[in-house]
């Protein structure tokens, strides 16, 4: 079969015009998008919650404000492990008191000057065990006087001898008595008697 020009024009526009409407689909129809199609899928469930019981945490609509609320404050618990509870923790605290308590020497602490009259003194001694002994004074006959107290200007120890110089050239010398109480006299300007130093009670 021949034909003429005129009809292989024909065919030729009978062609396209027939194959025009699925090449437009084809133009209109929208790219996929893999990352959008990702995004709009369902979450995946929680396996955690799902595990524990608990709800799943659901995050909140895009644009939706966020309240942030403080953390309700938590009661002091104080620890359980048997080291630091209850009696083995008061046992640890009365070990460590008697630990520093043996880096001390024999006069640290409260003492008391007494003479057959009645008490005269009291003092505050710091013995850190190393031989230096510093300490202060309060007049126990004038409770309340400004001028009654002081610092003690030396503490000498010599053997089983203590010698204290305070208030203005006023001297104890005593002696140890072996039951831990100190004996000997008390010089106050040229005044001397007979006195013991005891633990304050």
């Amino acid at each position: 079969m021949r034909f003429g020009a005129g009809s292989l024009a024909l065919i030729l526009i009978l062609v396209l015009s027939a194959g025009a409407p699925a090449l437009a689909q084809n133009v209109a129809a929208p790219a996929v998008d893999p990352i959008g199609a990702l995004l709009a899928q369902a979450p995946p469930p929680d396996e955690e919650a799902a595990a524990t019981g608990a709800a799943p945490v659901q995050a909140p609509p895009a644009g939706a404000p966020v309240t942030v609320t403080p953390e309700a404050p938590r009661p002091y618990i104080p620890p359980q492990d048997g080291a630091l509870s209850g009696v083995a923790y008061d046992s640890r605290i009365r070990a460590s008191m008697v630990s520093a308590q043996g880096f001390q020497g024999p006069l640290d602490g409260g003492w008391t000057l007494t003479s057959p009259e009645g008490p005269l003194y009291a003092f505050q001694l710091v013995d850190r065990g190393t031989g230096a002994v510093e300490g202060a004074w309060r007049d126990l006959r004038r409770p309340g006087a400004l001028d009654a107290s002081g610092f003690v200007d030396a503490i000498e120890q010599l053997g089983g001898e203590v010698v204290l110089r305070f208030d203005g050239g006023r001297v104890a010398t005593l002696r140890s008595g072996g039951d831990g109480r100190w004996s000997g006299e008390l010089d106050e300007a040229g005044a001397r008697r007979a006195v013991t130093l005891a633990r304050a009670p």
